[in-house]
């Protein structure tokens, strides 16, 4: 019987591991299974570029992984049974059960309410396609000297502020910030981040946390109100709640806790991957959600898996933290480097260089999902035992 590998989430860390998984796996021992609850591949570092207005590509995950030999299930997980070894899951065909013998868990993360009122009724956000639409509709339906206010001064913020700034120059776009505008960033980056927002006409409310939502403002903690036509939340990030309900050890955030190998410290035969794994980095420290992140543990998950499985030793893939590339609109950007412990350097990059580069990101990630398998070798794996089982000799 062939070892059943479910990958759950085909985001940025579930997409190129379920690829990785098939390019050096036989498919002769192994059968994987994709389960995402959208056909297409959503790329999440542009949907406030999508919101705006722009038309991105869509890459169906069909075609992603025709000739791959990994499977496609469009559902939604409802529940995992660890103990089973089952995924519960909900689609156009009702409700079903998937066995695995190994899990990969991808689900990624959704935008964080805390709790503040307001937020799930009156507030867009940016961390879904479906979100990031629904919010391209209300401002193309907003007049000249509409306002739009954008909550949170992380990555996310300020490059849905500074996007909508500079795609929509007829509307009033403000940013919200609990503390200092780009404080983390270097003496020199921060000052470029500030022109950037003149230039662009962004108003920015420092030391300004946001208690409230409502349809047409926004309430400040010191009781005043910030008229909006429109309120982006950009305030961080959450898990979903079904790896808690499934008996898994998670943090606070409710995160998967996980070894240096990403797999779960409570079920080993799960392991984690992107927002969702709450993985300790070199620095001592937990890795931040963010596409750099899901690329160092989809890396480090498919590599103790493909390791644990074929009979080889676990390699140790750097899990180094080494700064913020932030998009200011199309034509600039800052590239700000950081230090063992998640300090700026001096030195950064900006302007049109550092826009380019970020491109060459956005770009360079897009290709390497419409390829999953690129670099395929002919001979692929087999799975520890299964070469002697069947006389075949193993592939290096």
């Amino acid at each position: 019987m062939k070892h059943r590998i479910v990958v759950l989430g085909a985001g940025y860390a579930g997409a190129f591991a379920a690829g990785n998984l098939a390019r050096r796996l036989s498919p002769a021992d192994t059968e994987i299974t994709v389960v995402n609850a959208v056909p297409d591949f959503v790329e999440r570092m542009r949907l406030h570029q999508l919101a705006s207005g722009q038309d991105l590509a869509l890459r169906k995950l069909a075609d992603v992984f025709a000739g791959t030999a990994v499977r496609l299930r469009l559902a939604r997980v409802t529940g995992i049974d660890p103990e089973r070894r089952t995924v519960a899951v909900t689609g156009e065909d009702g409700d079903d059960e998937l066995a695995y013998d190994t899990l990969l868990y991808a689900l990624g993360s959704s935008v964080a309410h805390h709790g503040v009122p307001g937020v799930a009724e009156h507030a867009f956000d940016v961390t879904g396609r479906s979100s990031a639409l629904r919010l391209r509709e209300r401002l193309a339906g907003l007049g000249a000297g509409g306002t739009v206010l954008v909550v949170g001064e992380g990555l996310t913020g300020i490059e849905t502020a500074t996007e909508f700034a500079e795609t929509r120059p007829d509307l009033s776009v403000e940013l919200a910030a609990r503390g200092e505008l780009g404080a983390w960033l270097s003496p020199k980056a921060r000052r470029h981040l500030r022109r950037a927002f003149d230039r662009l006409g962004v108003t920015v409310h420092e030391h300004t946390g946001i208690e409230a939502v409502e349809p047409t403002r926004a309430i400040a903690a010191d009781g005043s109100s910030i008229p909006a036509d429109v309120t982006v939340w950009t305030a961080g990030f959450a898990v979903h709640p079904i790896a808690a309900a499934s008996g898994l050890e998670v943090a606070e955030t409710g995160q998967i806790v996980v070894d240096r190998t990403m797999r779960s410290v409570s079920h080993p035969d799960i392991y984690a991957a992107g927002d969702c794994a709450y993985a300790i980095g070199e620095n001592g420290r937990p890795l931040p959600m963010s596409c750099a992140s899901a690329g160092f543990t989809n890396m480090q998950a498919t590599a103790a898996i493909i390791a644990r499985l074929t009979g080889g030793k676990v390699p140790a893939v750097g899990l180094k933290y080494y700064g913020n590339h932030i998009s200011l609109g199309r034509r600039d950007a800052i590239f700000q480097m950081v230090d063992g412990d998640v300090r700026s350097k001096a030195w950064y990059l900006g302007g049109k260089t550092a826009a380019r580069l970020k491109s060459g990101v956005l770009k360079g990630a897009s290709l390497g999902i419409a390829h999953p398998t690129f670099g395929m070798p002919k001979r692929r794996r087999r799975l520890a035992g299964a070469t002697e089982r069947s006389g075949v000799k193993a592939a290096a």
